[in-house]
């Protein structure tokens, strides 16, 4: 969505804050925010996005994303709620540098704090009981699923290469305090495997959304919140349509964006 638009704000970030090669500063839509990331390695797609939409963050909460990548989903949720602190855990030290950086250009430093970690320590770099919310956009794929990437971080980022789903369900769960709020974005095709694993370690499912492609598409990923300690029943909301047409977006997805309606070339 964001592809191709990176000149300009290249141009007037790039003696303020140090760009490396194959990097590029993408417009976010919101406050004026910005973001830098590597067209060589891994840029963050629609289910993040979707994801900084779904979840609710209260005033003055905490909040923890697992394996946050370029630190998108905590500079997006920033600007859309009212938390009080949002903390990113990445291990990969490429990735959490440019997150970093990505913060320190939008000038949230005080807001946003990036720590370079493992996710299955999460409980031990943060303590227990410390988030009201955790967000997470894990690794979709296992070992059954697929060709792992060449590419050493795209395959982290998509393969459960370092962290399993039951490691960041775990962790996630450790770290929230009691009735605190899970948010994921993941497959439809491991969803039983989702439910399972999270009502192990007392997370409930409480809303899930469904996102399909096209409205006559099949759903691809699916948005899913769970309270800590909550007693058992699910909300299934209305499903959500990316595309109304060939390359043009679903006036929702418009409307989270804050883009003008037409069509994205």
């Amino acid at each position: 969505m964001f592809n191709g638009k990176a000149s300009f704000y290249e141009a007037e970030w790039r003696d303020r804050m140090e760009l490396k090669e194959g990097e590029r500063v993408d417009d976010l839509h919101r406050n004026g925010y910005r973001i830098i990331q590597n067209q060589n390695k891994f840029c963050f797609g629609m289910d993040a996005v979707l994801l900084s939409d779904f979840a609710k963050v209260k005033q003055g909460e905490r909040v923890l994303d697992l394996g946050t990548g370029t630190g998108i989903i905590p500079i997006l949720m920033e600007a859309k709620t009212p938390g009080e602190e949002f903390v990113a855990l990445e291990i990969q030290e490429e990735s959490a540098e440019m997150a970093r950086r990505s913060v320190a250009l939008n000038g949230l430093d005080q807001k946003i704090k990036v720590v370079t970690g493992d996710i299955k320590e999460a409980s031990k770099i943060f303590g227990t009981s410390q988030f009201q919310v955790v967000t997470t956009n894990p690794p979709y794929m296992n070992d059954q699923h697929g060709l792992k990437n060449p590419d050493l971080p795209k395959a982290i980022a998509r393969h459960e290469v370092l962290c399993s789903l039951e490691d960041v369900v775990r962790e996630g769960a450790k770290v929230l305090k009691p009735n605190g709020r899970f948010y994921m974005v993941h497959r439809p095709f491991r969803l039983i495997e989702i439910i399972t694993t999270l009502t192990k370690y007392k997370l409930e499912p409480k809303r899930m959304r469904f996102v399909h492609p096209y409205v006559d598409k099949e759903p691809n990923m699916v948005l899913i919140e769970a309270i800590k300690g909550a007693k058992s029943m699910v909300k299934i909301e209305k499903p959500l349509v990316v595309y109304e047409n060939v390359n043009e977006y679903h006036q929702y997805i418009y409307h989270i964006h804050q883009l003008p309606h037409q069509n994205n070339q």
